[in-house]
């Protein structure tokens, strides 16, 4: 038994096995779930679900039924997946605010533009609309090959061969293993012109296809508002993207009022989301120009943004939207798809709309020929039913008299198989005159047609002839009017932010267990020594600034974070955790704050003596995680952060062993990032302080006490060296604390 089981094994490398089923994997998620096809711009499931609603009889004209019977029939018989991702594909074929030509028409909830799920679907009901129609047309004539489903009990199309450019008019998006796919809706009266142009000149380059398809058509609209030459360029890749913007207008009041008026979002936006996300801008106080937003749409969209007062810019409110909102985003192109062959590529929208005609022309020859081979059938049954009417007492007699009337009429009469039998089948109604003269009409009618048939085949001319016929056909039946505007507008500029708050003068104080607080106006030293601190806490750092201003706190692990003047807590109580608004480890130090003004230059050193030179500017973060300013060696930190007074030319340097350095200032490198270099060398312990001052007013220093009288060193020669050097003992009176302040 044992001998049994080991023989069922097959030993091969690990590596090589999960190589083999993963590309398997990938190379079905690829040609049978993610993309859809350059001939139909359908994935399978969506092309299954179409197939199980015709088979159900779901035809515009007809009663809708239950969107559960549908998907029931969608994975029993083609699609052996999960019942909620098929409904959920359903719904999107339903949503006209989801496809520029829904191919579902939905009784009942299937979502909407705020973001809101559709209904079960044992709620919702459905049919198919005349676009689906349209896209399976002549799906029966033999026009597309069929292939047995999963289970091999039925069949379903490969493809559908209907005249309507659903891949672009409808797009497309999905994610694949390793590729991905991303196609807007477009117009279908634009898709179709250009269709035409490329009939009569295939060789057209994308600037002659651009002159009719001008951009996307989102079913939402809003406006488009890239230039030409780089909507052209993303089309002649098939990569690239659109910037899209709501349909905002500026309404007056009485009075000289005024607020915004959204009247249209930008393609996939839900507008419950919008709304919260313009809401949070408002409370955390991030656009103080904007006072409130408004929903009062119902049929349509319509959003209120009202400013703060009358006096506002409404360009300025109109950029920082488009710069803080998804009233303004981008909708990525790629143009990825499965062509005739099944294989993935990335095409152009010329490429694009070749493929799809010459299988438009394949489906046209292919349907005539099939369409000849009936005609050919037939004419076959019409000539013998001539015979019998011409012969009809010999046919009658040799009918009455034979056991076996087949041959003899066959043999008598050259007549075939078919044709004999037909004759032997036909009823005794049908011997009339009058039947004789319509099979000789019918017969004249299909010869006739089975000319033009041909020469439809034989002919290429022809061919294009015909299908710009029916192409403007499909036009006149599903053309409509642009709803994306097309106006190009440049990038929303950048926003000078602290504009828009109130200049207002502030004390930021900050304790030593990290809790912060800003006091209305300039407070004097006496008021701050009075404040009440939390049990075990008290002053750390604390000075003027405005709520303009962005302050710069800096950590020992050489991270630096921004905090905005307008957004610290106020002066009453304790104040708020600084960690509240960054995110600062609970074990991680702080080792300053201070006002990061434009022109201020800081002198940066960590404890293993390291240094240099870094801007102010340069050190504020957009995020709460803050930005590495040092990059620290393994066991050191950020010793301390100081703003080099002006005209600063020197630096001094004491260590933990109270050696001390002086240097030029000019010997330390400025860096937007770094470890610096050597200000000092220790043999034991690390840098304790550093200073930068101007020789020329000497290295000053606290005696301490309550006195708070300094002493300033002006002979320095003895402590001046290269930088690097390890110094030599302070003079008398340097503070034990080894600190210059």
């Amino acid at each position: 038994m044992a001998e049994a089981q080991t023989d069922s094994f097959i030993e091969t490398p690990f590596d090589a096995a999960l190589s083999e089923r993963y590309l398997v994997y990938a190379l079905s998620t690829i040609t049978a779930r993610s993309l859809p096809d350059v001939r139909d711009g359908l994935k399978p499931v969506h092309r299954r679900l179409l197939w199980a609603m015709r088979l159900l009889r779901l035809d515009p004209a007809g009663a809708y039924k239950k969107s559960a019977r549908v998907v029931g029939d969608v994975i029993g018989k083609y699609h052996p997946h999960g019942d909620a991702s098929v409904y959920d594909a359903m719904v999107r074929l339903a949503q006209d605010f989801a496809l520029r030509y829904p191919l579902v028409d939905g009784q009942g909830n299937f979502g909407n533009i705020d973001g809101d799920n559709a209904a079960a679907y044992r709620y919702t009901e459905a049919r198919l609309t005349a676009v689906a129609m349209q896209l399976m047309g002549g799906v029966d004539e033999g026009t597309v090959d069929f292939r047995a489903t999963y289970n091999g009990e039925e069949e379903e199309p490969e493809v559908f061969p209907g005249l309507f450019p659903n891949l672009l008019a409808n797009g497309s998006s999905g994610i694949a293993v390793g590729m991905a796919t991303s196609i807007p809706p477009h117009n279908v009266s634009e898709l179709i012109d250009a269709a035409i142009h490329l009939i009569d000149d295939p060789k057209a380059e994308h600037s002659a296809l651009m002159d009719f398809v001008a951009g996307p058509d989102f079913p939402t609209g809003g406006v488009l508002v890239d230039s030409r030459e780089s909507v052209a360029e993303a089309y002649a890749t098939g990569r690239g993207s659109f910037r899209l913007r709501a349909s905002i207008t500026q309404e007056k009041e009485k009075g000289g009022g005024w607020y915004l008026l959204v009247s249209e979002i930008p393609y996939g936006v839900q507008k419950g989301k919008l709304i919260e996300q313009i809401a949070a801008l408002i409370a955390e106080k991030k656009l103080p120009i904007l006072s409130d937003v408004k929903d009062e749409s119902a049929e349509e969209v319509r959003l209120i943004l009202e400013p703060r007062s009358r006096t506002v810019d409404p360009d300025l409110l109109l950029e920082s939207l488009y710069r803080l909102t998804d009233l303004e985003v981008r909708f990525p192109l790629n143009l990825n798809v499965l062509d005739s062959t099944r294989t993935p590529l990335v095409m152009s929208l010329r490429e694009t709309l070749t493929a799809w005609l010459e299988f438009q022309f394949q489906v046209l020859v292919r349907k005539s020929q099939v369409r000849i081979g009936k005609i050919d059938d037939r004419l076959e049954l019409l000539e013998g039913f001539l015979v019998a009417f011409l012969n009809l007492d010999r046919v009658i007699a040799i009918i009455r008299t034979e056991d076996e009337p087949k041959p003899i009429l066959m043999e008598e009469f050259g007549l075939s198989d078919r044709q004999a039998e037909a004759i032997l089948n036909m009823r005794l109604r049908s011997l009339r005159k009058l039947e004789e003269m319509e099979i000789g009409r019918e017969r004249d009618a299909l010869r006739l047609e089975r000319d033009e048939l041909s020469k439809l085949v034989e002919s290429p001319a022809r061919q294009r002839t015909r299908l710009k016929k029916d192409l403007a056909s499909v036009k006149a039946k599903f053309g409509d009017n642009r709803r994306t505007r097309i106006e190009e507008s440049a990038v929303a500029r950048e926003i000078d932010w602290s504009a828009m708050i109130e200049k207002e003068p502030i004390t930021v104080i900050l304790s030593q267990r990290g809790w912060i607080r800003a006091m209305k106006g300039h407070v004097a030293l006496e008021e701050i020594e009075q404040l009440k601190w939390r049990e075990g806490d008290g002053p750390f750092i604390h000075f003027h600034a405005q709520t303009t201003d962005k302050l710069a706190l800096f950590a020992d692990n050489g991270r630096v974070y921004t905090l905005g003047g307008d957004k610290l807590p106020g002066g009453r109580g304790f104040g708020e955790p600084v960690r509240l608004q960054i995110d600062l480890d609970p074990d991680v130090e702080i080792v300053n704050l201070l006002v990061a003004s434009p022109a201020m230059k800081l002198l940066v050193a960590s404890s293993d003596g390291r240094g240099f030179i870094a801007a102010a500017e340069s050190t504020l973060a957009e995020t709460r995680k803050g930005k590495q300013l040092v990059n620290l060696r393994t066991g050191s930190r950020l010793a301390l952060i100081r703003p080099l007074p002006a005209g600063a030319d020197s630096v001094a340097v004491v260590g933990e062993n109270r050696k001390l350095l002086v240097f030029p200032l000019s010997d330390l490198p400025e860096l937007a990032r770094g470890q610096g270099v050597m200000l000092q060398r220790y043999r034991d312990g690390g840098l304790s302080d550093a200073v930068a001052f101007r020789e020329s007013d000497g290295l000053s220093w606290s005696l301490g006490g309550e006195s708070g009288r300094t002493r300033t060193e002006t002979d320095l020669s003895p402590w001046r060296a290269a930088r690097g050097a390890a110094g030599r003992m302070p003079p008398v009176g340097f503070p034990r604390s080894n600190r210059f302040s």
